[in-house]
């Protein structure tokens, strides 16, 4: 192998990739794939997130890890959460035999850069590898629309509704499976006030049922630590 690609820090040191993979076969060839590659060393290469977390705890900082999800012990998503805690900096792509699986849509919000559906050519392993390293994506429309989708609701303001705080307060209690009486007992108030303000409650949110506003009370975290 001749590293002729140029690093982050300026020298001509191989780039760094890690392959997590249980399958020892497909493993094998990926890790072949990338010692072939110009610019590219795999210095590790596992069946495991354990180890590649240990590796991570003993001082050694991948620039790209490529990740299965259904792994034995701790699962590919939990791991990609743990190096990126360890490693913000490395590029993670996942490796998943599906291709809109939800599983992948949750990586990513994770923190995986993108996505190999297994098996792909060495051409598209090399080329996925290159392209978190140049601050790509590799992922197809379907994935990329519903990560736009997640962002787009969670920079949307939140409604308001013009809730009260003791309406706020009643609201969390029936988010808790609290019955009407447990509430009243609990706020210091009569069975009769609970239900004005239940009435009133479901109005503001244009629900007609106690299930409607608690759904969309958690739908839309109208209560603080939802």
């Amino acid at each position: 192998m001749t590293p002729t690609d140029i690093t982050s820090d300026g020298s001509n040191a191989a780039v760094n990739v890690w392959v997590v993979e249980d399958n020892e076969l497909l493993r094998e060839t990926i890790v072949d794939l990338i010692q072939e590659a110009p610019g590219l060393e795999c210095t590790l290469d596992s069946s495991m997130c354990e180890d590649a977390i240990e590796a991570l705890n003993g001082g050694e900082l991948p620039q790209v890890v490529l990740m299965d999800l259904g792994l034995p012990g701790m699962s590919g998503q939990e791991g990609i959460k743990r190096i990126k805690a360890l490693s913000p900096s490395t590029q993670i792509v996942v490796l998943t035999v599906y291709e809109d699986d939800e599983k992948i849509f949750e990586a990513i919000c994770s923190g995986a850069s993108g996505y190999l559906v297994k098996p792909s050519s060495g051409k598209k392993v090399i080329g996925a590898i290159r392209s978190v390293l140049k601050g790509g994506s590799p992922m197809n429309a379907h994935i990329a629309r519903k990560v736009l989708t997640m962002f787009t609701v969670l920079a949307r303001p939140k409604a308001d509704y013009g809730l009260t705080d003791r309406e706020r307060e009643i609201l969390g209690c029936l988010v808790d499976g609290q019955k009407q009486k447990e509430i009243a007992e609990k706020l210091f108030l009569s069975p009769h006030t609970i239900d004005t303000h239940l009435r009133n409650i479901y109005a503001k949110l244009q629900v007609h049922s106690q299930s409607g506003a608690v759904a969309k009370a958690v739908k839309e975290r109208l209560i603080k630590g939802l």
